[in-house]
Order: C-alpha cells, then structure tokens, then sequence
C-alpha cells in the first residue's frame, strides 16, 4: 500500500528547521510494510496544502500531515481541514480533560490557547496525544484516510507508533509485502562496493531491489524485498544477504540501523573494556558520538580534547621536541597522544586524532585533509595517515568514522 507524507511549516521551507519527521515516518512505514512514493513539503499557505492534499490523494490512499495544528495564528492546518472536508471545528471535551491532565503533571496552568486545541473537526476521527495539547486528526473520504499530527517530533512519533501505524495496518488489507535490510560496510568506496557488487546485482530477482547509502569512510547496503506474502519477503531479503556475507565477509560489521559507536560500544561491553579518546581536529566529536547513546557509561571512561599543542604537551605528555621536529600532525604525535589517554584517563583503549581539517591550514608537505588517526588496546598500538578532502566538515566526519573503525578494528 502506497503512502505519501506532507510535511507543513514555513520554517521548514526556509530552512530554519530540518525536516526529520517525513525520514522518521518513511522509516516506520517502511518496517510496517507500507510504501512511501513521495514527500512533500509546503507552507503556513491553504492553498497550497489544498493542493498537496489534492494530488497526494489522486495518487495514493493514505495522506499522512505533520505540522501547523499547534494553538498559534500561523498554525492553519485544523482550519483549512475543516474546510476540505467540508466540517467545522467543535468542543471536545474529552480532548480538553487530556490537555488538563497533561498541564496538571508538568505543574502548568491552563490558558485561553490551550483551550482552543480542544476545538478539533467534527468530521474526524480523534486520536488522543499523550505527549502533548494538540491531538492527531483521522479524516476518511472516498476509502481515503488522511491523517494529520503534530509537527514536534516526539510527540509525532508517540501517535505513530502506538495508534496510526496499528489502524492503518488493521483497515488497508497489504497486497504486497515489503520488507528491508540494511547492512553497514567499511573499507570500500561506494565505487569500488559497486564494481565488486555487479555480479550480485545482475543475479537479484526482480522483485529484490539493492540501494547504496554512503556516508562519510562508510557504506549501507539496503536491501528491498516485495512480495505478495510476508514469509516470501522475508525469505527473499536472508537469501540475498546470506550471499552478501559470503561477497564481503568482516567488511560488513553491522545490521539494521546500529551504528559504527553503538557497534563498538557492545564490543568494549563484552570484553568489559573501557574507552577514552585524545582529539585534536576533530574537536569532542568522537566522544559526542559515544555519548549519544544511553549506558555508555560502561564502557565510556572520558575524553581528552588537545586542541593546542599545550595541551598535547601538558596534558598527554606529547613530547615537545616530537612536536617540533615532525608538527602535530604525525604518527609520533597522535601515538603518543593515545597512549597519553590511556595512561591518563585510567582506560584499557583509546582514539586518538590530529589532522587539518580545513578549509585552510594546510602546506605543500600536508595539504588540507591531511589527517592521522591512531587507536590503542592496553600496550598495542595502530596508527594510519589519511588524506581526505577539502571540506571541513566532511573531513570530521570521515576522520571520526575512521577512529571508531579502526578501533573496532582492532578489537
């Protein structure tokens, strides 16, 4: 069953807020077995979200809004519902007791503006937020449903999982089964995946489909499955991986959505290790990833940010004539400055990074993007030069996934 999603706010067109509800939802759907076949995205304007509506429902069945229900005058999407479905807005009182129960916990009082998010369209299906004052909006016209949420996040993600995805699962009969899974890869550019791939690629059923989604130093394979029962996708999507694991061995090193951290973090958990890092160019990053996820601090000991050679000296006891003869963007230096982690930080391993980043900085001998990444386990020690781009951000990323790798590595 196809879907599309409308995604409502000027905030969101002139990019003062990133839309990661449409991604969010794309994904739950996707799990859920349903087909998202396109996103749109327009302002605080009826007209225009008249118009979205319109052609999402001359192409799919399900509309699913997020966005412009909050109690506020450029909040327009409640009244420009009642309009296209031809309703008005009236009391619940049902909806307004929620509200009083929800500002009662958080010790807040009612106002005049809480209260209006009680008005909901007589013409709806109410879903009650628990999260929140404004509920979500269940609209059925011509064996159509559209469905209109909150464009805050959690409060979103809350109605989705607990009462859209089960409704929309028990009233739209699936015909076709989908089903996807990802696998991470190191140590291949998306070309050289690619090329290494062809065969596999050209031996896939036509109803398996393979996706490359790169990131940074790493590459996701998606594989997508459609069938016309659940057991065929699922049996479809574990015999094409079965023969991914025999293409490419220990260069996948995770499934699904675990990340290269969340990977690690399981790693250093069951030898019952402890991390620390020593960063310079990329600046606290690797530890914010590390610390991203909840119960880190198993295994997560503490970090070092050397940003100037003071602290490279003072700190983790670089040596200042290293420092001098080779600069601190050399493998004397950063292994040094792993092992400075360990000893100083009381952990069994570490990361370590010097680099230039950019977009300047950089000489004839070390050019922007120059950067070397070292990782330690007790005395054991790996070091490797990288040479990456121009773009800062971009380097960061890479020399961080490029750590976390050579880690994981290494354990």
């Amino acid at each position: 069953m196809n879907v599309e999603i409308v995604t409502i706010g000027d905030e969101l067109l002139i990019g003062q807020v990133v839309d990661t509800n449409s991604a969010w939802i794309g994904q739950q759907l996707g799990d859920a077995g349903f087909r998202v076949t396109k996103k749109t995205t327009v302002g605080d304007v009826e007209q225009d979200i008249r118009e979205a509506i319109d052609g999402a429902f001359n192409r799919v069945s399900i509309v699913l809004l997020t966005g412009g229900i909050g109690p506020t005058k450029d909040d327009i999407t409640k009244h420009t519902l009642c309009n296209y479905f031809n309703c008005r807005l009236s009391f619940s009182e049902e909806v307004y007791q929620n509200i009083v129960d929800l500002l009662n916990r958080s010790g807040r009082a009612m106002n005049e503006l809480n209260r209006s998010q009680a008005m909901v369209p007589d013409g709806c299906i109410v879903l009650q937020n628990e999260a929140g004052t404004a509920p979500a909006t269940w609209f059925e016209k011509d064996k159509k449903v559209l469905v209109s949420m909150p464009g805050v996040p959690y409060e979103m993600k809350a109605l989705m999982k607990e009462k859209i995805i089960p409704r929309l699962k028990k009233q739209f009969l699936q015909d076709t089964f989908i089903r996807h899974s990802t696998l991470s890869v190191a140590g291949y550019t998306e070309s050289a995946l690619a090329e290494t791939l062809t065969p596999f690629e050209a031996d896939l059923p036509a109803y398996v489909k393979l996706a490359y989604l790169p990131q940074p130093g790493i590459v996701r394979l998606r594989l997508s499955a459609y069938g016309n029962r659940e057991s065929q996708s699922v049996q479809s999507i574990e015999e094409q991986k079965k023969k991914l694991y025999a293409l490419l061995g220990d260069y996948i090193f995770s499934e699904g959505n675990e990340t290269i951290e969340q990977v690690l973090g399981k790693k250093l958990e069951e030898k019952e290790y402890l991390v620390g890092t020593a960063e310079s160019c990329t600046g606290g990053m690797i530890a914010s990833r590390i610390t991203t996820w909840p119960g880190c601090s198993k295994h997560y000991a503490g970090s070092i940010v050397s940003y100037s050679n003071d602290v490279k000296k003072n700190v983790l006891g670089v040596s200042a004539k290293d420092l001098e003869t080779y600069g601190a963007v050399s493998q004397q230096v950063v292994e040094q400055m792993v092992k400075g982690a360990i000893r100083v930080l009381g952990c069994d391993c570490a990361m370590a990074t010097s680099g230039i980043a950019g977009p300047d900085g950089g000489t004839p001998d070390k050019p922007v993007g120059t950067i070397w990444v070292a990782a330690a386990v007790k005395d054991r020690v790996l070091s490797e030069c990288f040479h990456f781009g121009k773009v800062r951000e971009q380097n960061m990323l890479r020399t961080t996934n490029a750590a976390f790798l050579m880690l994981l590595k290494m354990l």
